[in-house]
Parts: C-alpha cells; structure tokens; sequence
C-alpha cells in the first residue's frame, strides 16, 4: 500500500474527503450531506457541530469501507466555504450557528461601512464590503445580539473551526483571511484601522498562518473518534476559490480561470498586490504563499442554459440542447442574450438589472437562442477580461471548469470570444484536488504547489482561436456591452412592476 493525503472540501451543502496517492490519482472519496437553517428570508445558516460530525463520518468511511490504513494517510487539508461566521467564547465554545456567505441579512451593516470609511475601505482590503463577507456579520451580531457579542473572545471561518477541532490549534490562513475585509492586503496583517472604525477589539482576529503552514497534529481525542493516527499532519487549507484555483493549476501569471457552474466565475492569479481593481473584482490572498488571485462573478452563468432548456426544451437531453447551437452561426444571427436574469455581481453590482434577449426576428430559430445564451455568458465574463487587460494583464491561457469544459463547441466559443487559448482539465476536481496538493505540498512530497500541479493537474486539448471569429465576436461584444446602460432603467420599472402586482395579490 502506497501513503495518502486527505484533501476534506467543505462546502454548503456537504462535505467531500478525498484520498489522494503519489501520483495525484484519487483512490477513494466519501461525502456527507448537511442542512441549511433558514430561520426568515435571507436567513441561511449552519451548526457548525454539522461540519465536525460530516467530515468526521467521510473519514470514517474512507478507513473501513474503502479499507484504507489509517497510518498510511500522512497528512490532510482543507478547502472551505467562505465568509461564513463562527464565533467563538473563552473556552473556545461556539455561541451561535454559523452566518453564512449567501446570508443577505447585513445590508444596514454594509451602507455603515460605506458611510464611514468609504473609498478608504477599499484602498486596505481590496474589496467592497458586501454583504456576503464577514465583517458585515460581525457587525450584525454585534448590533443585534450584544449578550453573545459580549461573550465573544475570537472567530474563524467554517473550515477553521473543523481544523481546530481536528488539532486543537486556533488559526486562519491568509485566502480565507481577505474574504473577512479585515485584512489589509498589501501589509498582510488584521487591519487595525477598520478594526478601530468599528470598535471590534483586534484580539478577537485569530493568529494568520500561510495555507501549506504545519498548523498541527491530529489529537488524541480526534484520533479515536474518526480512526486517524495522532501523527497524521494538517495543514492550513484555503477559501474554496483559492484551492479551486489550485486544482486547476492556476498558479502562474499567464493563467486565468473561467469556471461555469451556476454562477459562472473568472479567476486570475495575480503575482503581486500592487494592482488595485477598485472593488470592482474581488482579490484575494492565493493558497500560494505570498501570491493573490482577483475574480468576478456572473450571478447566471450555467443557470441561464439551465433555466432556457427547462422553459423552452424541458423534455430533451441537455447535451443535445446545447450541441444545436452548432447550427446557428457565429454571433447567433445576430441575436444577443444578456444573462442578468437573477441581477449582476461584476462588473456591475445590479441586483435590479434584468436580462434580455436582442435583435429577435422572424428568421430566428431556437438554436440561435441556445447560441445566443452560450456565448452571453462568455461576453458576461470577456467584461472582466477587459478590466484585465486595462490594468495590465497579461495572460495567454484559459483553463475551462464546468459545464463550459463539458462540450466542445463552447470551449471553441470561449476561445474565440477570449482570444485566448482555452484548455480544459482531463481529471476535473475542483476544490478537494486542491485542498489535497496544499496537504501534499506542506508534508514535502513536492518542493512547491508549482510542482505538484506538474503532477497532479494534467490539461486536455487546446481550443485555439480562430481570427475570423474573434474579429465576429468583437464586434457582437461591443454592442453586447451597450445593452446593460440601456436597459437598467428598464429593468428597474419592470421589476417595480412585478413587486407592485405580487403584493396586489
């Protein structure tokens, strides 16, 4: 038998714990499922007892149902959900369920942090103070429930807590410490500014640790309850978008993700902090030590194909569906979609804008509308290419995830709305395969995650692009990018409407 790292994913709905060997091949993988609380709308919330006992059950299965010995798995790591609150008391009690990332209930708490500390906010931490981050939880606890805030000697985020339950060790590492918009990111320290703005006590921020960082041993009381060895190592981890990133190799400067899930994200690492996106993107610390990643976010990416073929093709195979756009043409006969159908995250932060399908007319047949949602999504996502490339990017190569590396013809879309050479991955991961190197780099299997992905990420074909299509494209994507500015007045009235007609009812 040959040695193993776990790689533990710990996301919203469940928990995923891959074993990994030498070679980067996954010979085991075990889940557990957990609930939502959603207490009101906007509410959603997690016992963080939940992800102990989940991840706990996988590893427990990975040794007796996959039959792997406990002693030959040398280390672990994690990637976690992120944002989510655990707030902790002196004895390192958790006070209250986990807040999570998709918890829209601290809009007040974010207009205060705009009020106060403005275009300042965004000069530290690099980020706007959205509602989905963790110090618009913190402050919402903080007004809203003083008994527990009393109590509150420090917090982490969710796959923090499960670590120093596995260890005993308090600690963060530096990818999940920027989604809290309490770091300063160019000193790589707890923001003492925005800490005093808020009059949040700097001691309640854990100690910082670098993902690959020895944060300690497995305990004894942790070995008995899932069947690992107490000299099993755990390692830092890192915020599910960083280990993602890792999974996918990128970890080079000429490297940008364009992932299609759901939402739809774009992923570029970044070498330095001294490029500042304005809040526009996010950025992030990397899993890499001392490296960064930025990303946007489409709100409808995969959902816009998902939501079209159940309204308009709801008995037909999906793969079918999306292979018809090969009959229309490039730019879909002239038909574009916008893919806002549930707001927008970047570049424009609309919850009210509306998508829209333009230029229909009598000529057009359905695949032209499958096309013309494909390639919405990709021109939603060349939007950030361009921010990119205004700040000074440079980047030669795109690694395709999703549902958009699952059929050919959008991986050539993508590389002919890109202009960029698009790969995709012949052993799709995501996350756990990430959390797995980070755990494989820190027990010194390789010297750096640079090294590791030459082993563990193997890329597919590449889709290069065609130049008479990217000059088709450019052109479509052009007037693609007039439709928002011209539509979210509309959008704004019809959406009024529908509010004014559903409270009618």
């Amino acid at each position: 038998m040959g040695k193993y790292v776990l790689g533990v994913d710990l996301g919203t709905s469940a928990v995923k714990v891959s074993a990994v060997d030498h070679a980067g091949q996954i010979v085991a993988q075990e889940s557990f499922d957990y609930d939502l609380i959603q207490k009101q709308p906007g509410y959603n919330e997690q016992n963080p007892e939940d992800w102990v006992s989940g991840t706990t059950v996988a590893i427990v299965r990975l040794i007796l149902n996959d039959h792997l010995a406990a002693e030959d798995i040398e280390g672990l790591s994690f990637s976690g959900q992120m944002h989510g609150l655990v707030l902790l008391d002196e004895n390192n009690k958790v006070l209250r369920p986990s807040i999570l990332w998709n918890d829209t209930r601290s809009t007040p708490q974010r207009e205060e942090i705009e009020a106060k500390m403005g275009d300042r906010f965004v000069d530290i931490t690099r980020n706007q103070p959205l509602e989905g981050f963790t110090l618009t939880k913190l402050l919402w606890v903080k007004e809203n429930e003083p008994e527990i805030w009393a109590k509150a000697k420090t917090f982490v985020l969710p796959k923090d807590y499960v670590r120093y339950r596995m260890t005993g060790n308090l600690a963060m590492d530096y990818s999940d410490a920027t989604g809290t918009v309490l770091l300063d990111v160019a000193k790589g320290v707890w923001s003492q500014e925005v800490c005093e703005a808020f009059d949040i006590p700097l001691s309640l921020c854990p100690p910082l640790i670098q993902s690959i960082d020895f944060a300690g041993t497995v305990t004894p009381a942790y070995a008995e309850f899932s069947g690992l060895t107490t000299a099993t190592k755990v390692y830092g981890g890192a915020a599910d978008n960083a280990a993602g990133a890792v999974g996918a190799g990128i970890l080079h400067s000429n490297m940008v993700l364009s992932s299609i899930g759901t939402s739809g994200v774009v992923l570029k690492y970044e070498d330095n902090a001294d490029v500042n996106y304005h809040g526009v993107v996010q950025f992030e610390d990397h899993a890499i030590p001392n490296k960064y990643y930025s990303m946007g976010v489409t709100l409808a990416a995969g959902y816009s194909l998902s939501w079209f073929k159940k309204t308009f093709a709801p008995a037909e195979d999906f793969t079918d569906v999306v292979a018809s756009a090969g009959k229309s043409t490039v730019g879909a006969n002239g038909l574009l979609y916008t893919p806002y159908i549930v707001g927008e995250r970047a570049p424009y932060a609309d919850a009210d804008i509306r998508g829209s399908f333009t230029g229909i007319d009598g000529t057009h047949q359905r695949y032209d509308f499958v096309r013309a949602v494909l390639e919405g999504i990709v021109y939603s996502f060349k939007d950030l290419f361009d921010i990119y490339e205004e700040n000074g990017g440079d980047f030669d190569t795109v690694v395709s995830i999703g549902g958009g590396a699952k059929s050919p013809l959008w991986l050539q879309i993508q590389a002919d709305i890109f202009n960029r050479k698009v790969v995709s991955l012949k052993n799709e991961q995501g996350p756990g395969m990430g959390a797995a190197m980070i755990a494989a780099t820190g027990l010194g299997w390789f010297d750096s995650l640079q090294d590791c992905a030459e082993t563990f990420v193997h890329f597919g074909k590449a889709y290069e692009p065609n130049s008479e299509n990217v000059a088709k494209y450019a052109k479509m994507h052009a007037i693609y990018r007039q439709v928002y500015q011209q539509t979210r007045g509309i959008s704004a009235q019809l959406l009024d409407y529908r509010r004014t007609e559903l409270a009618s009812l």
